[in-house]
């Protein structure tokens, strides 16, 4: 029979538990600075920081671009010069809110594409779906003052190559003003913001701020502004069910260059020149829109409301902000 094999003896350190295991070991997190606990949260960044960090180099970026565009467009307050001041300004603003989108992306570990406009997409189907849906819309408003008997669309302004040429600065113009006001408010602040409040709550801040910087225009009025809020809205519905906003950036350059070109109609209180027909409002500042322009016209709000409806039953998923 053999005798039993007594058990290995173990070494002092071994005799010790756990005193050598790094993963049974719990050793206790140490205590954060204080401008750790300042700007660093659970998921990096505070929201807070990262917001004025997006907006200050945007501001910086714009007034950068703004004062280098004041040595090529000196005092222009009219003709042809006035409109590649107001293009270039517009470039610039675009170029302010994207900029720092690139620099938060990297300090969030993430690709810009997340903030709502990714590049794979760009001017691919549902950019053009918003632009026919911008053009018709804008179009139908129109007939719907027309056969309230308030509107007249008008003569012909333009003639010859004119039309062509005027068509296509207007659309590169409201191109840029869609990229740039879209990503602004519906871009990384709206992404930046939605994981904190949910996407609603975000959207509805964000519309509020849309609307309220409309007011800045000379011709705008505070129904105006609701509208704009209003048609925010609607753009963050279509970004919440097409997961991007190309959908709105081609609806919003559509309806813009609808108004001010195409129809020759105001928008948001600014009829610009080189507008290929010359109408004619007449009737109630209500249902006109008065200076403001048809989106001051409650008809605009129920147009609006409709729009919402048939999108919604058009594209019933939600594909963002889930």
């Amino acid at each position: 029979m053999n005798s039993p094999v007594p058990p290995p003896s173990l070494s002092p350190e071994e005799k010790t538990p756990n005193s050598l295991d790094p993963a049974a070991a719990t050793l206790p997190n140490p205590p954060k600075s204080l401008p750790e606990q300042i700007f660093q949260g659970p998921d990096g960044l505070r929201v807070g920081w990262r917001i004025l960090l997006y907006l200050g180099v945007a501001a910086a970026v714009a007034y950068a671009l703004l004062w280098l565009g004041r040595s090529f467009f000196p005092d222009i307050t009219s003709g042809v010069g006035r409109l590649w001041q107001e293009m270039y300004g517009e470039a610039a603003l675009l170029i302010a809110a994207l900029a720092p989108a690139f620099l938060m992306a990297n300090i969030e570990g993430r690709s810009v594409d997340d903030y709502g406009l990714p590049r794979k997409q760009a001017f691919g189907k549902l950019f053009w779906t918003g632009v026919a849906w911008g053009i018709l819309s804008i179009v139908v408003l129109l007939l719907l003052l027309r056969g309230a008997r308030v509107f007249s669309f008008g003569h012909l302004a333009l003639h010859g190559a004119r039309i062509w040429r005027f068509a296509l600065f207007w659309g590169v113009n409201f191109l840029l003003v869609g990229l740039f006001e879209d990503f602004l408010f519906r871009g990384y602040l709206l992404f930046t913001i939605t994981p904190s409040l949910g996407f609603w709550p975000a959207a509805g801040i964000m519309s509020f701020a849309f609307g309220a910087i409309h007011l800045m225009n000379s011709g705008e009025g505070v129904v105006g502004a609701l509208s704009a809020a209003f048609i925010g809205l609607f753009f963050c519905l279509t970004l919440r069910r097409t997961g991007t906003l190309w959908f709105a950036v081609g609806f919003h350059a559509a309806w813009d260059w609808g108004q001010s070109y195409l129809c020759g109609v105001a928008d948001s209180g600014t009829t610009e020149p080189g507008h290929l027909l010359s109408p004619s409002f007449h009737g109630p500042t209500w249902l006109t829109g008065g200076s403001v322009g048809p989106e001051g016209s409650v008809l605009c709000f129920l147009f609006v409301l409709a729009l919402w409806g048939v999108f919604a039953r058009r594209y019933p998923q939600a594909k963002y902000g889930t």
